[in-house]
């Protein structure tokens, strides 16, 4: 089901994982996590959730909280359909992401 959404792709010169992002275009945390996979150069893709039909939205939310046995919120980032992060919390994305300081 995730596999057939339309998602928005960004490319980046770090291609190590796989990352989809899901998101809500007003959310300043969901800005804060593209920023940040931007700035360090991650290719990813990612879908504004509150843009697409109701029905849609609700099988999403349900795709992701049966994969993950976790409640969705935003951003909600699935890293090589194994791992998730839920919210934008630098340290646990650098740490899930392989990041060194």
């Amino acid at each position: 089901m995730l596999e057939d959404l339309e998602y928005t792709v960004v490319d980046g010169n770090r291609k190590d994982h796989v990352i989809s992002l899901y998101t809500l275009s007003t959310c300043g945390f969901c800005k804060k996590a593209m920023a940040f996979l931007g700035k360090e150069g991650f290719a990813y893709r990612y879908i504004h959730v509150d843009l697409i039909p109701l029905e849609r939205k609700t099988a999403i939310k349900k795709a992701l909280k049966d994969s993950f046995k976790q409640d969705v919120a935003f951003p909600f980032a699935v890293i090589d359909d194994s791992t998730h992060l839920v919210g934008f919390i630098e340290p646990d994305w650098k740490l899930s992401l392989g990041i060194k300081d």
